[in-house]
């Protein structure tokens, strides 16, 4: 049996921007069913709340996969900025589903196609507009 799922903390401003991209064309040939799921169970919070060590939306994180020891930094972002760049994940990717809200500390896991599972740790956090101030990106 897996591991329960972290708690997850939310900007109420990510949340209604996830829900409006949810109902638009760039996610009607996705599959979103996790993603909603996590919004589901998720706290939310105004942006001006949000501790520093929590994955918001446009936040750059360094994690390691648990089962292949692999470090990698990616940065969070709405499909309009994924440039296909390896160090940028859509929300709507099941990595970047995976990832949002999480805390520093916090791991989760996660299927992918192909019916495999990764395990994600969140190592630390590089970057996050809210604690830079950046409240309403």
């Amino acid at each position: 049996m897996s591991d329960p799922k972290p708690p997850l903390l939310m900007s109420r401003l990510d949340v209604e921007r996830i829900e409006s991209l949810l109902e638009s064309p760039a996610a009607q040939n996705v599959d979103t069913s996790a993603l909603e799921a996590e919004l589901e169970r998720a706290t939310i919070i105004e942006p001006a709340q949000m501790p520093p060590d929590v994955i918001t939306m446009n936040s750059t994180a360094r994690f390691v996969e648990e089962t292949s020891g692999e470090e990698r930094e990616l940065t969070l972002v709405f499909p309009r900025d994924a440039d296909g760049s390896a160090e940028k994940v859509s929300i709507l990717a099941p990595v970047g589903s995976a990832l949002l809200g999480l805390h520093v500390g916090d791991s989760i896991e996660w299927p992918l196609p192909g019916g495999r599972t990764i395990r994600l740790r969140v190592l630390s956090i590089r970057y996050q507009p809210e604690a830079a101030g950046e409240l309403h990106r």
